[in-house]
């Protein structure tokens, strides 16, 4: 089979691999959508384990299925998770199994970008859905981004009738932004450094979009002179970083939802966020209740990402992919669907 394999951002090359054997209790999946992640242009983080596979925003149907697998038959559709949680450990007993040893050890081999994936036993009984039927497979890549949202959302305490401030409008801010108007937010506030994403995030919801170059300002015209409620960072510049810690209001949360280079470090002010009951928090990966929660929202349309692709491709311009990706321009979401045989097409 043909797989895109990762060497660098500048440095994808379409290899081939056998198709994996599946053994008992595992599934053998086709992959038909596969998101490029922002995550999967941050070479400070990828680049450490080159060459692989990429790739963990995927659905699919089910080309083999290995003895004992129960309900899943040949030809279903379904989303698969790549890392999943073993619900036992006290991490996961006290709400937090996006830091359970087992979900950073679990994945489907070799990754998204490839024609097919092998599904482990703990993958397929854990992690493994059941495509709704009102979901397309481009759709249904969504499900893992915005399961990691809506974790994001509960963490930070998201409620009806506060402001959310959202700092970073790619497809993550894009889904916060419209997680946040579907919670009953009374302002939905975007900005980025790129005209095209602003337009973006004003036709999914947000009620402004302010230049990050004029935020300061911006935040507080169109909030009435109040500071925000909640502030999303889905970037991990650190002038936006900088950025939220002076855009929250007292009594509000700010939730880095992006991460920062390791060893990045960002001055906090302690004593006005102490005086001030200011709330930082981070959210990394979801979990099963918030999967479920993200399948209902996509299936319900409160959450519409079907307008958010911009780029549809086949598995071999899977680097194009990459490279409108990390440009962080024109592009929004970029679907690879490695059954494609054409070129590429805008969304």
């Amino acid at each position: 089979m043909r797989v895109a394999m990762y060497y660098s951002v500048q440095d994808i090359r379409i290899e081939e691999m056998p198709v994996p054997s599946i053994g008992p209790g595992e599934l053998l999946v086709r992959v038909r959508a596969s998101g490029i992640c922002g995550s999967d242009v941050m070479e400070w983080y990828r680049a450490r384990s080159a060459p692989l596979v990429l790739g963990h925003e995927i659905a699919g149907e089910v080309a083999a299925v290995g003895e004992g697998v129960r309900p899943f038959r040949v030809g279903d559709r379904v989303f698969v998770t790549h890392h999943v949680p073993c619900g036992q450990c006290r991490y996961c007993r006290q709400g937090h199994p996006s830091v359970c040893d087992t979900l950073r050890r679990t994945h489907f081999h070799p990754g998204g970008f490839a024609e097919y994936v092998r599904v482990p036993q703990i993958n397929v009984e854990r992690g493994t859905l059941p495509l709704p039927e009102e979901l397309s497979f481009d759709e249904g890549s969504f499900i893992e981004p915005v399961a990691c949202v809506v974790r994001g959302q509960r963490i930070a305490r998201v409620q009806a009738g506060q402001t959310v401030l959202v700092i970073g409008s790619g497809t993550a801010g894009l889904l916060h932004v419209q997680l946040a108007r579907a919670r009953g937010a009374g302002r939905v506030i975007a900005s980025d450094i790129n005209e095209s994403r602003l337009r973006a995030a004003r036709r999914l919801g947000a009620d402004a979009a302010v230049p990050a170059a004029d935020l300061s300002d911006g935040l507080l015209a169109a909030n009435e002179g109040r500071l925000a409620d909640v502030v999303v960072v889905c970037t991990g510049a650190v002038p936006a970083i900088r950025q939220a810690v002076r855009s929250v209001d007292r009594g509000g949360t700010v939730l880095f939802f992006a991460p920062a280079p390791e060893g990045v470090e960002v001055a906090i002010p302690l004593f006005e966020f102490w005086r001030d009951e200011v709330t930082v928090a981070t959210s990394y990966a979801a979990g099963s209740e918030d999967i479920a929660e993200a399948i209902e929202l996509l299936r319900a349309r409160r959450v519409r990402v079907e307008e958010m692709i911009t780029h549809r491709l086949s598995l071999a311009e899977a680097g194009l992919g990459f490279e409108l990706v990390a440009s962080g321009q024109e592009a929004i979401k970029v679907i690879i669907d490695p059954s494609r045989k054409n070129g590429p097409r805008l969304g």
